[in-house]
């Protein structure tokens, strides 16, 4: 599933060409995806000026005029595909297009159809079910050693399990928790309320950074995760521990033969990678 950078990357490409034009035709080719489409869903965005392309977690935000607001989610193999010309007929997946009066067209596309898309209006984004209970955005000035300290403080859970609820912290995954872990020297498998303060004043940091990193990088792509213009991510070259079973991390000098290397167990019916050297 795509993760916030992955999602951000996403969000910009579609900003880029979507930001201050109309929808001319949207085009639905099927009901619905995850949920079904909102009664009158292309009706109602067609000839609507896109005022802004946000993102709230994992959540593409799309700000129309006359307070219309789009949500979107990739789901797991979701994309925004852009086309500087007509795609007729539409790709076997290409579920919902969207043209604008520039002539550009982007297919919203998703072979496992676990994608969505809905509409609201911008009074009813702050408590929309999908948002209401997120947590702090992890890039947001919000996000500090403070309030992660509280967030955490009593947590019996392990802290890989605990970043990964949308309630304590938005749009953090697999991916990036592993890697956020790695670099603050923290084992995932610490109780999540057993973190000091000063552990957590390195975690905080740790996640901004990779979190940084990966958007400049496009994303990670380990299966679907493509650009809207098409471009993949290459943040997967830089990883330290995730997907990396058996190999040594980036600052390791021990005996692979001896320790394994880096150790993959599931937590939370997850994947954790991690060097149990490293991160204590």
């Amino acid at each position: 599933m795509p993760e916030l950078p992955e999602v951000e990357t996403v969000r910009r490409g579609i900003a880029a060409i979507w930001e201050g034009r109309r929808f001319v035709e949207v085009t639905c080719h099927r009901a619905g995806l995850r949920l079904p489409f909102h009664e009158n869903f292309a009706q109602s965005l067609t000839g609507r000026r896109i005022e802004a392309v946000g993102r709230r977690a994992k959540y593409l935000v799309v700000t129309l005029d006359q307070g219309l607001v789009m949500l979107g989610h990739l789901g797991m193999s979701g994309r925004m595909v852009i086309s500087a010309k007509r795609n007729s007929p539409p790709g076997r997946h290409d579920h919902v297009v969207f043209l604008t009066d520039e002539g550009i067209e982007v297919a919203f596309t998703d072979p496992r159809r676990f994608g969505l898309l809905t509409l609201c209006t911008a009074d009813e984004l702050a408590t929309h079910p999908l948002l209401a209970n997120l947590g702090p955005e992890p890039l947001e000035a919000g996000f500090t050693p403070a309030v992660l300290a509280s967030a955490l403080d009593g947590k019996a859970t392990s802290i890989k399990v605990a970043l990964l609820d949308q309630t304590l912290v938005a749009g953090l995954g697999n991916i990036y928790v592993a890697e956020g872990l790695y670099r603050a020297g923290i084992s995932p498998l610490r109780p999540a309320g057993s973190l000091t303060r000063r552990e957590i004043a390195k975690l905080v940091p740790a996640i901004k950074t990779v979190l940084t990193e990966a958007i400049a990088a496009g994303g990670s792509t380990l299966r679907d995760h493509r650009l809207p213009d098409g471009e993949l991510g290459y943040f997967q070259h830089s990883f330290a521990v995730y997907g990396r079973e058996g190999e040594a991390c980036p600052h390791c000098d021990c005996d692979i033969g001896r320790t394994g290397g880096i150790t993959r167990i599931t937590q939370g019916g997850r994947s954790t990678f991690f060097c149990a050297r490293q991160q204590k």
